[in-house]
């Protein structure tokens, strides 16, 4: 008798943890926040610094600036970059938001993220070239990141420089075709 008492207690017991773990959750079901959007900076001010290699104390600038932003009202500023010829400049990028109070660095935003971004430079007609001297923490192999460039300039001559800012998160293999674009200037370009 005692051995069937403990075979419906336990058949009780089974049943009732079957029951009770079934039972109807009545609460609400938490919603999942949706992933974050990569939200696109604010960029109104674009100015590359040209540091001539044999004498560092000139230093030449070239702005673009939209106090705006993209869309909006026109740009204010756009610069033509002038070079002497013959001449090696190592040049920094520095990108701003200025509707913001202090200004926002998008320059350290990019360095931050430079596995995610990367700088391209095409110069038409003027007589300079332009290479790439900063790199990301991609491994194996680092990739160029374009904040920081040497150019290289020749004879005489006058064209165009565009330079686009790519944004590849988690893409970027060094090419143009991956991800979207950030910045996309084309600077009037003088070689003196």
């Amino acid at each position: 008798m005692k051995t069937t008492m403990k075979k419906l207690a336990f058949i009780a017991t089974v049943v009732t943890l079957i029951f009770t773990g079934c039972k109807k959750d009545d609460s609400p079901t938490p919603e999942i926040p949706p992933p974050l959007a990569n939200e696109e900076e604010v960029i109104t001010t674009f100015t590359l610094y040209f540091t001539d290699s044999a004498n560092v104390s000139n230093v030449i600038s070239a702005t673009f600036r939209d106090p705006d932003g993209d869309g909006g009202n026109p740009y204010t500023q756009f610069d033509t970059i002038h070079l002497m010829s013959n001449t090696t400049y190592y040049t920094q990028v520095v990108v701003l938001n200025e509707t913001a109070v202090p200004a926002d660095s998008i320059s350290n935003e990019i360095l931050e993220e430079a596995n995610d971004h990367l700088f391209f430079y095409n110069v038409t007609g003027a007589n300079a070239t332009v290479t790439i001297t900063d790199l990301d923490s991609n491994t194996p192999t680092p990739l160029p990141i374009g904040l920081q460039t040497k150019w290289r300039t020749g004879n005489v001559s006058s064209g165009t420089t565009q330079i686009i800012l790519k944004h590849q998160p988690g893409i970027k293999d060094g090419t143009f075709a991956p991800g979207s674009t950030d910045i996309d200037l084309t600077f009037q370009t003088h070689i003196h």
